[in-house]
C-alpha cells in the first residue's frame, strides 16, 4: 500500500479541467465479518444510493494562496449568511505548503460551479482566546444557524510529531464573516478529528470523536497509542453572540487510537446523527462502524466495542462518513479509495470505487445540495471531487 502521504503537495491551478473516470462497485447480500471477506457480484439493489452513482468530476482546487494542502473536512453551507452562500461548501486543510500535518490554517469556500474564495486562515487566534497546543485544522467541521462555524483543531509539534499535551486541541468558532470568535477547550476535548451537529434556531448538539486522550503508551512524551471518548457538547445559539456550551456529556468510551507515520493518527473518524438519534462511528483503526443509541440525550457513555454493528467486510481504514438521502451509511476508506454504503442495521449494502487506487484520497464527505450524489475532499489531487450518475 503506498503511503497516504506521498505526492500530496498541490499547487494552486486555475481553471482546473473537468475529469471524469468510471466507478465500479459491489454489492453484498449480508455483513461480511472479516477484512479479507469478498463481497459477492449482484446487481445493484433499488435502494442503493451508491448504486447510481457512476462517474466523478473535479469541481476546484482546495489550494489557497498561502500554499494549504491536505483537504480534510467539509462542510455545506445550509444558508446564506455573511460571506457564506448557501449551496457552496466549506474545506479545511490540514498541512501547510510545507506538507507538515496538523499544520493547517486556512477553511476554503467552494462554490457549486467550481469557484473558491478564501473564507478564513487562522495563522494566529485573537487576545484572550487559546487551543492547547496551536493550530492544526481537522476533518471536524459543522456550520451552526446563524453561519458560526465550528472547526476542530488538532495541532502537531516540530515535524509533524503528535502533541505531548494531554489534553490537546480545541474547537474554533469563526462568525460568518470567517472572523475568530472563540475557542472551546475543556478536559473531554483532546484531539478533535471529526464531529457533526443537530441543530435548531436556539440550541444544537454538537457530537465530536477525539483521537487523542487516555494515552496507554508513549514514547520521549510523545503519546503513542490510547482510547477515545466522543463527546456531546449541547450548545445555546444566538444570532448575536457565539454559541454558549450549556454542557459537556461523554456519550462513547474506549475507542481505541494510534499514532501513524503516514496517517498522523488512526482513530474514529467519520460521524453521522440519524433520524432516530443514533450516533454513528466509524474507527480507521479497526475498520468498524458503532451506532451510540438516543445520542441526543444519553447521559451515560457506552463502550465501542458494545455498540459496533459492521466490521471489517469492505470496510479499509473508514475515514469520512455521511448520512444517504435513504437513511443509510456512506463511509470512504482511507487505504483504497472505495466508499461502502451500511445499512442503519449494519448491513454492508454496496461498494464503490471512487478513485482507482485511491490510498489516502478520500476524506471528507457531504452529499449533493440536490441529494444525487457526493462531494469530496481528495487528499490526492487537494481538489472537491463530485460524484453523482
Amino acid at each position: 500500500m503506498k503511503s497516504w502521504r506521498i505526492a500530496k503537495i498541490m499547487t494552486a491551478a486555475a481553471g482546473l479541467g473537468l475529469a471524469a473516470t468510471a466507478c465500479s462497485s459491489t454489492s453484498t447480500s449480508s455483513t461480511p465479518t472479516t477484512p479479507s471477506a469478498t463481497p459477492t457480484t449482484a446487481p445493484q439493489p433499488a435502494t442503493s444510493f451508491l448504486g447510481q452513482i457512476s462517474g466523478m468530476t473535479q469541481i476546484a482546487s482546495t489550494v489557497p494562496a498561502n500554499g494549504d494542502v491536505n483537504p480534510y473536512g467539509v462542510a455545506a453551507v445550509p444558508a446564506s449568511a455573511g460571506r457564506l452562500t448557501q449551496g457552496d461548501i466549506l474545506v479545511s486543510n490540514f498541512n501547510d505548503k510545507a506538507n507538515v500535518q496538523g499544520t493547517g490554517t486556512t477553511l476554503v469556500q467552494v462554490s457549486p460551479d467550481g469557484h473558491t474564495t478564501l473564507f478564513a486562515n487562522i495563522s494566529a487566534l485573537p487576545a484572550g482566546q487559546a487551543c492547547p497546543g496551536g493550530i492544526g485544522l481537522t476533518t471536524a467541521l459543522a456550520i451552526l444557524p446563524g453561519g458560526w462555524v465550528v472547526v476542530g483543531s488538532l495541532p502537531t509539534t516540530s515535524g509533524g510529531a503528535l502533541p505531548g499535551l494531554n489534553p490537546a486541541g480545541c474547537l474554533i468558532v469563526l462568525n460568518n464573516q470567517g472572523k475568530v470568535a472563540e475557542t472551546i477547550t475543556n478536559g473531554n476535548i483532546a484531539g478533535p478529528w471529526d464531529l457533526t451537529v443537530k441543530s435548531d434556531a436556539s440550541s444544537a448538539e454538537l457530537f465530536v470523536s477525539n483521537a487523542l486522550g487516555g494515552n496507554t503508551a508513549t514514547h520521549n512524551g510523545v503519546p503513542v497509542t490510547g482510547n477515545c471518548t466522543v463527546v456531546r457538547l449541547d450548545l445555546a445559539l444566538s444570532a448575536t453572540a457565539p454559541p454558549a456550551v450549556t454542557s459537556t456529556t461523554v456519550i462513547g468510551t474506549k475507542f481505541p487510537w494510534a499514532a501513524n507515520k503516514a496517517a498522523l493518527v488512526l482513530a474514529p473518524t467519520g460521524l453521522a446523527i440519524g433520524a432516530n438519534g443514533t450516533l454513528y462511528v466509524d474507527d480507521t483503526l479497526t475498520n468498524s462502524v458503532s451506532a451510540i443509541p438516543q445520542a441526543l440525550a444519553r447521559t451515560s457513555p457506552v463502550t465501542a466495542a458494545a455498540t459496533t454493528i459492521s466490521t471489517g467486510g469492505a470496510l479499509n481504514a473508514p475515514l469520512g462518513m455521511t448520512l444517504a438521502p435513504n437513511g443509510d451509511l456512506v463511509v470512504v476508506n482511507g487505504n483504497n479509495g472505495n466508499a461502502v454504503e451500511i445499512t442503519p442495521a449494519g448491513r454492508q449494502l454496496t461498494t464503490k470505487t471512487l478513485i482507482k487506487n485511491g490510498a489516502g484520497d478520500l476524506f471528507g464527505i457531504v452529499t449533493t445540495q440536490a441529494s444525487d450524489g457526493l462531494l469530496v475532499a481528495n487528499d490526492g489531487t487537494n481538489t472537491i471531487d463530485e460524484f453523482r450518475g
